[in-house]
This record gives C-alpha cells, structure tokens and sequence, in this order.
C-alpha cells in the first residue's frame, strides 16, 4: 500500500454520498505492501496493461505522478476505520500517455492473512466552466422569463424576458408585488403557490393562467409558470425562483381540440335542418363570437327538388335567395340582426357575390367600417346596426359539404374587444364544416323522411265506409322522425251479400321500401277479397306474394327460396255478414282483435295465430264466431300495445279498458284510444281500426228455395218480382226480373241441388242463386248463330258487378244493381 501511495492526488475527499458502486468501472484488489493482487478486464480495457503483466508486481509503476507519503498514509488510515477514500489519481497508460483517473478506494479487509484494498476507477470527464459573462447571457436573454421575488413576494431581480411579458418596466417592478403590478393577471392566485412553495418548500411546476399583457393588451396570452424555493447554505428557504413561459400557441392548439370536440357533442344532435343551424349559432356564442348568424339556401330548407344552387350548376348572375335558420347573440333579443329566423336574407359580405357560397373561402375582416359605401348602398339598416352595436370584426364562412352549397355563417364580435386572427378562421371553418355535414344529413333525411310519408299515405285509404254493416273509424299515427315510416296499412273493403271485409297488417322495417310494400300488400289484399276468397285462403296466397317479393329483393331464383331474405310482415283479414251477424277471420302473426260486447264486456277471441307472412309452408286457420248487433271490433298493430314497457299482454289489457267506454262517439274513442295509450312519439306506426256493427234487419231479406224443374223458374221469378215492387224499387222490377231468369235457369241446367235465390236490399239490390256445385261460371261471347250462352254476358250488362264466391256447401253466383 505505501507503494501506492505515490501520484495520488492529496486534495480532501467529500464524503461519499451514495453506495459504493464499481459495476461499471476498472477494479483491482491491492494488497496493503502495494502488490497487485486482481487485475479485471475493465482495467485492462482503460490501461491497456494485461493482468498477467501487472498482477503480482507493485501498483506505483502505473502512477504518473509524484508521490506523497504523508497524504497515502491519512487515507490508509481512513480506509482502515472503515469510511473508504474518493479522489483523483494520475496513471500511466501502456502507451505512455497520461490518463487522470476518478479513483474509489474501498475499506479495508482481509483475503487470508493479508490486508487488501478494492480499488475501482474511471476515466476522468473534463467539466465545463461558465464564465459569469455567460451566465449572465443565458438568465438575461433567456427565452424563459425569470424572477427572483425575496420572502415578502417583492421582485429582487427578472430578467429582460420577463419584462416583455408583462410589459412593465424593470425599474417599475423591483421592490414591488405582482399584485400591485398586474392586478387583472391572476395575482392574487399566483402569490398564494407562492406563499406555498415559502412553507412547505415544495416546487409547483407548470401552472397554466391565461390573462392580459400590457406588451399586447389586445391578445389573450396563455402562461405556463412554475415556482421553486431559494435555500442557503443553512437550508434556510430565502425566496423564490419564478419562471414563466408563454405557450399561447399550445393553448389555442387545445382550445382549436376543445371546442371542436364540443361542437360534434352540441351540433347535430337532431336531423332536423333549422334546430341544427340554431344549434351552431348556440355553441358559437360567447365561446367564439358575440353575434352569430346561419343563413340556408331556400332548396335545403325545401322538401322539393335540389335546387339549381346547391351545386355548380347555379344561375351565373343571380344573387342566392336565403332565408335566416339560425340566430344567437349576446344580447338578449339579438338586436344586431336586421331579419329574423324564417325571413328572406340576401346578405353576402362586400365586395363578394354569389361565388363566395359555391367556390369562395372564408372571410376574414378584422376590422368592420360600416362607413364603408359598399356596407351602406348594399343596406343602410344593416350599416346602422352595425355602427349601433359595436360590431368591429367579422369572419363569414361558406357552408358546403359533400359538394353541396348550403348556405353562409357569418361571426361578428362587438364586446370582446379582440378582433378576429387568422387562426379564427381555422376554427370558425372547422365549426361550420361539422355542423354542414350536420345540416346535409338532415336535408337528405328530411326529404327522404317526406317522400316516404308522402307515399305512405297516399297508400293508405282517405276515406272508409262500412255501408250499412258496419260504422268505422280509424287512427293512423306515423312513428316519429329519428325512426322512419313504417309499414302498418288498414283497409275496409265492401263485398257482395252486403258483407264487409276488414283488414289490418304491419310490413316489417322502416322507410320507403317498407312504405312500397305496404302499398303492394294492400293492394294484393284488395283485389283477392275481390276474389271473394275466404280469410284462410287469402292470407295463403299473400304469403306466396311476400315470398316472391324476398326472392325479388334477394335477387334470388324461387328455386333458392330457403336461402333468400324476405319481406316479413303480419295480417288478419276479416269478413263481417251483417244478415247472419257472424264474422270470420284468420291472422298470419298478428295480435287478435279486441271485441266488446253491447254490455261493455271486453274480450279477445281465440284465434290460431298463423306464421308472419314470407315464412311459407304453413297453413291458415281461420274462425268464424257471431257478433250481436252494436258490437265493437278492433283491430290494431302492435305499435298501440307495446307501450314504453314492451308488453303486449299489458297493452292489450289497457286497449280493452280503454274500449270498453260505452255511449262515445267512435270517432272520438278512437283518437282518445290512441291518445291515452300512446301519449307521446313512438318508434313504431299506430294503425287502429273500430267497427261497431249493424245487423240487416229481416225485411230486407227475401229467399225462395228452387227446385231444380225448369217450369220452377216463372215462378221464382215472378215472386222475386214482386218483392221488389214491396220494396218500392220498381224501376228495377223489369231488370231484376231477367237477372234472376238468367241466374236460376243456368243453376237449373248447370248445377246441382238445392238451389236457392236470396234478395237483399242494402246500399245495393243483390241477387244471389246458390247452389251445391264447385264449377265456376264462365261468361262467354255467342256467336249470331248460336240459340244459348247469353244468359252471363246479359247479367252483366244489366247489373253494376256480379260474381262468384265458394262456400263449404258449394258456391253462390251474385249480381248487384245500383239503387236510384
């Protein structure tokens, strides 16, 4: 060890502040007679001296200085009493070049017998000294502002940084507080992080403030600071250390973020044109602007045609015709606006023309001169309003989206006193292109949401009647407008033999396609009752019609069926007899219809439900029961019971309660129905359909059994005559005479017994011949020559319809002539 001695820097060591640490660094152990004893790889690395040449042999070979005996002995000892030694030391590498080392001598300790020491070194790294010129330099022009305010918050010293934010003298500020300075720049607020950082001695970093300059007392300047407390020596806190950094270009940034993210949650909240205009103009004020104004093109408030200005395609020298959707202003009443929401407005800043709404940019005039001529021959209201009001600065922005022109937002600001920038522009464009593409959307839907009401109920029925059978009323209430028009129809449909048929069905899905298939359905539903088919029956050709519908939509070949979509939907068709007061009916998927009897009683029958139509394979069922006179039938789509609770078993118990009100007009208990059950919008159309039912009375029925002998039918005829002369209808004495000659002999000739002629005199004289047979009837053309096959083609040249229905007994032949 005195061998080592030799070189080492004798300068005091300071105390080690962290644990010994030499896992980076170049080790060896020495023995306390100097011996190298342990040479690493690290070592080799920084001297370039092989272990096999240094281990063993004296460590003062590698010194390069000159010894000093005494200082080698005082850190022995130190290393001795356990504290360990760090110092600089200057070695010689094996290319002869000096190398100053930063040198640990561990406490000592025993391998054996021997006393050793753990040396571990790295090279020195030259330190930088600043010049005080420098330093001096770097707090004066730093582009940080700085401060040193003393324990009473009074400046000591800032720098020329500081300075130009405030823009407050140096001279003025030293010896002085902040807040007798700057009173409006969150003083109060900045001494109390302050006042914090004096007694806990905990740093506070990065406090974002936005305030005024007097540098720039018409800009809003956003500040970062940070505070740090000043110790001495005696770890005594003698002041603070105040620096600020202006980051106004990172706060409008993130207020630019902010606020466009608050726009797409506050704009576009509805699909509807003119609340999504008040909408923007809402937002805008007083974030951005203190008067804000949302001018729309009359053909994107229209629920016609385009328009030739919503693209390029415009008249070239006529002005737009706008009308005004959207108004917001600071003031209450918005007094700076000459017109008001819904009224005609040609406004465009001068000197632009009507470029600036299908291809021109935003306008930015940070200074607004109403005394300009331009402002005061175009409107001199609009000048005086604008003199009036304070209004300095305004930013108007085309509204375009999806290469559609739509209109013109034009930001004014009157009390904030700051004009509009460049960077205004930026977000006054982001805002009016959200909210543009807010407004197409509601264009686009509205017009489609009214071509698809529009045919809608130009496929519902305008007007029922139940002829004498029954009294009908109805209600029909589309969904509401975020959720499209529906599929649901009714329909009343007047049949021979004074029936009526009755049918209510709901297409499954929303828009105009379910409205077209709608009108399909209710169509097809018409012409097979014309058919005069049963309920079973009908229903079963309408399923076949739904499924080539999905075939037809599917794009699929019938042979595909299974695998194509289709249009489902549900039905229940209905035949009311007002002579036999029975009534039957079958239901593809629909709810079953609500009965209340003469005595309020409220029930509902039981029939099979059948699968929704477009399934196919499955059978109908249809039920046939007796209604007593002054009965009540309804018949509804689900939209009516669902209710806000989705079920069906309770909608219907309100429906039955609801009907079973006696002695109201059915008119009003249909709307009131309605009304009270569905109070509010609802997601899904309301059909309701009341029938209250009437019963022929008996002497307007009149029937003959015939037999099947030729030399019957004078007879028959001659008292089917006669009744009609009781029933005061002789003008059609003479036509009804042939029209039941004709029916009952081709029964005679054609058919199988019994037969049997019936009268009803209802809206309509009826002739019906009924007989056991299943073969139709057909109406052929003779020729000159042939003596027979006149007797349909006179039948229906005399009456106003005729046809043929099927019963389980075989079928009837009818002809119906009109009453004077």
């Amino acid at each position: 060890m005195e061998s080592a001695r030799q070189g080492i820097d004798a300068s005091p060591a300071p105390e080690p502040r962290d644990l010994f640490d030499a896992s980076g660094d170049a080790a060896a152990v020495i023995r306390a007679d100097g011996t190298v004893l342990a040479w690493t790889r690290a070592a080799e690395t920084l001297l370039g001296h092989r272990a096999p040449d240094t281990v063993g042999r004296p460590a003062a070979r590698l010194l390069a200085g000159r010894a000093d005996p005494a200082r080698a002995a005082g850190i022995a000892d130190r290393c001795r009493a356990g504290m360990g030694w760090s110092g600089r030391v200057a070695v010689r590498h094996h290319d002869g070049r000096r190398v100053d080392l930063d040198l640990r001598v561990s406490a000592s300790f025993r391998v054996g017998d021997d006393e050793c020491f753990l040396l571990s070194a790295h090279e020195q790294r030259p330190q930088w000294t600043v010049d005080r010129s420098v330093l001096d330099g770097f707090l004066t022009r730093s582009p940080v502002g700085m401060a040193v305010m003393d324990p009473d918050l009074r400046y000591v010293w800032l720098n020329d940084t500081l300075e130009h934010f405030g823009g407050v003298p140096r001279e003025q500020r030293l010896g002085r507080r902040l807040s007798e300075l700057l009173p409006g720049l969150q003083a109060d607020t900045l001494e109390g992080l302050m006042r914090k950082v004096l007694a806990t001695g905990v740093p506070v970093t990065d406090y974002e403030y936005v305030g005024w300059s007097w540098a720039d007392p018409h800009r809003e300047h956003a500040y970062s600071t940070s505070f740090f407390p000043l110790v001495d020596t005696g770890d005594t806190v003698t002041g603070i250390c105040y620096m600020v950094l202006d980051v106004t270009e990172r706060w409008t940034a993130r207020r630019l973020l902010t606020l466009v993210n608050e726009a797409g949650a506050s704009i576009g909240r509805t699909l509807d044109v003119l609340r999504t205009a008040q909408e923007l103009a809402d937002f805008a004020v007083p974030r951005f602007a203190d008067f804000v104004i949302v001018d729309l093109l009359e053909p994107v408030l229209s629920t016609e045609g385009h328009g030739a200005w919503l693209t390029d395609a415009g008249p070239a020298n006529a002005r737009p015709v706008m009308r005004r959707a959207g108004l917001s202003s600071v003031r209450e009443g918005c007094p700076e606006s000459v017109a008001r929401i819904g009224e005609k407005v040609d406004f465009l800043p001068p000197p632009h023309g009507m470029h600036l709404i299908l291809k021109g940019e935003p306008i930015l005039m940070p200074v607004l001169d109403p005394a300009d001529d331009q402002w005061v021959a175009a409107h001199p209201e609009r000048a005086e309003r604008i003199r009036r009001y304070g209004l300095h600065s305004l930013i108007s922005v085309p509204m375009r989206a999806r290469n559609t022109a739509l209109g013109l937002t034009t930001f004014a600001r009157s009390v904030n006193a700051v004009p509009f920038e460049p960077d205004d522009v930026l977000l006054a464009r982001e805002l009016v292109a959200r909210a543009a593409v807010c407004v197409d959307n509601a264009r686009r839907y509205t017009r489609e949401h009214t071509a698809a009401v529009t045919l809608q109920r130009s496929l519902l029925p305008h007007a029922l009647t139940g002829g004498t059978a029954l009294e009908v009323a109805s209600s029909y209430r589309p969904a509401e407008a975020t959720g499209g028009v529906g599929g649901d129809w009714f329909d009343v449909i007047p049949l021979s033999g004074a029936r009526v048929g009755l049918v209510v069905g709901d297409v499954v899905g929303h828009g105009i396609t379910a409205a077209a298939s709608m009108g399909r359905l209710r169509t097809a539903v018409q012409t097979l009752a014309d058919m005069e088919m049963p309920p079973d029956e009908l229903l079963a050709h309408l399923d076949d019609l739904v499924l080539r519908l999905g075939d037809e939509e599917a794009g699929r070949r019938p042979a595909d069926r299974n695998t194509a979509g289709f249009v489902g939907a549900t039905c229940l068709y209905a035949v009311y007899d007002p002579v036999a007061r029975r009534c039957a009916m079958a239901r593809a998927g629909h709810p079953p219809p609500v009965v209340v009897a003469p005595d309020g009683r409220a029930h509902f029958p039981r029939i099979p439900a059948g699968p929704p139509l477009g399934l196919g394979g499955m059978a109908f069922e249809a039920t046939e029961f007796e209604l007593a006179e002054n009965s009540l039938l309804g018949l509804y789509t689900n939209g009516l019971i669902d209710g806000t609770d989705r079920d069906m078993e309770q909608g219907m118990t309100r429906l039955a309660e609801v009907l079973a009100t006696t002695g109201t007009d059915l008119d009003s208990l249909c709307a009131s129905a309605v009304q009270q059950l569905v109070p509010g919008p609802q997601p899904d159309d309301i059909a309701l359909l009341l029938a209250r039912t009437r019963a022929l009375p008996a002497d307007r029925v009149a029937s003959w059994d015939v037999p099947a002998d030729p030399a019957a039918v004078a007879r028959i005829r001659a008292a089917a005559t006669r009744q009609v002369t009781d029933w005061g209808l002789d003008e059609l004495a003479m036509t009804t005479e042939l029209v039941v000659s004709e029916l009952v002999t081709n029964a005679i000739r054609y058919a199988e017994p019994p037969i049997r002629l019936r009268l009803l005199r209802d809206a309509r004289l009826t002739c019906e011949v009924s007989d056991a047979s299943s073969t139709a009837p057909r109406l052929r053309h003779a020729r000159s020559t042939d003596e027979g096959g006149r007797g349909l083609f006179l039948v229906a040249q005399l009456a106003l319809r005729w046809g043929t229905r099927y019963t389980p007994d075989g079928k009837i032949i009818w002809a119906e002539q009109e009453l004077a």
